[in-house]
């Protein structure tokens, strides 16, 4: 990514990288607040910050996938190598993860679909936010974004729900693209063009 990019320019080529191809170095604590502060100006309604994060760092993201692991294994004990070796890594495939923690609840007269999509956003925003800073990065839940044996281990709280674990750090690897959608097939008009 290049910081000096144009947003129409960078909009073109956006692409995630997938978390098992980065590598250090991942961004500074000064870097993540950058982050961050991007990463919330969202739409909003009624200005709930219906969102919160959790950063993972360093030897954290070790326990935390042994603890995933433990999990797994729990749920399936015939677990292959390669998925031990998989479950183990869940954290530590980038130097740096990022919950999304979605707070979105009852309101008297906001939506909490309406709150949801913003959690929503504001993993797309720190995504893009990520890239500026010339970082690659990935929106991943996995498993344990739902199963909420594992919300204690995430700091996720009762109530909450994950909207997803923000994965940022550099790569080697050349970014390519994948396939898109044709507009004829996902876009429909209503009314006549000016």
């Amino acid at each position: 990514m290049k910081n000096d990019m144009k947003l129409i320019d960078y909009l073109a080529v956006r692409r995630s990288v997938p978390a098992f191809q980065m590598c250090e170095p991942g961004p500074s604590t000064a870097e993540l607040e950058n982050m961050l502060t991007l990463a919330v100006r969202v739409p909003d309604h009624g200005k709930l910050a219906p969102w919160r994060f959790v950063v993972y760092r360093g030897a954290a993201r070790v326990e935390i996938g042994e603890a995933l692991l433990k999990m797994a294994l729990e749920k399936n004990p015939a677990l292959s190598d390669e998925m031990i070796a998989v479950e183990r890594a869940r954290f530590t495939r980038a130097p740096v993860v990022i919950g999304v923690i979605s707070t979105a609840g009852p309101h008297a007269k906001i939506p909490e679909w309406e709150q949801l999509m913003s959690a929503g956003a504001v993993c797309l925003n720190l995504l893009m936010a990520a890239n500026a800073l010339g970082y690659v990065s990935n929106w991943l839940t996995e498993w344990f974004a739902y199963d909420e044996r594992a919300y204690p281990l995430l700091g996720v709280r009762s109530g909450e729900k994950v909207a997803g674990f923000i994965h940022i750090g550099s790569t080697t690897f050349p970014v390519t693209e994948r396939p898109r959608p044709a507009l004829a097939d996902v876009v429909s008009w209503m009314g006549e063009g000016a």
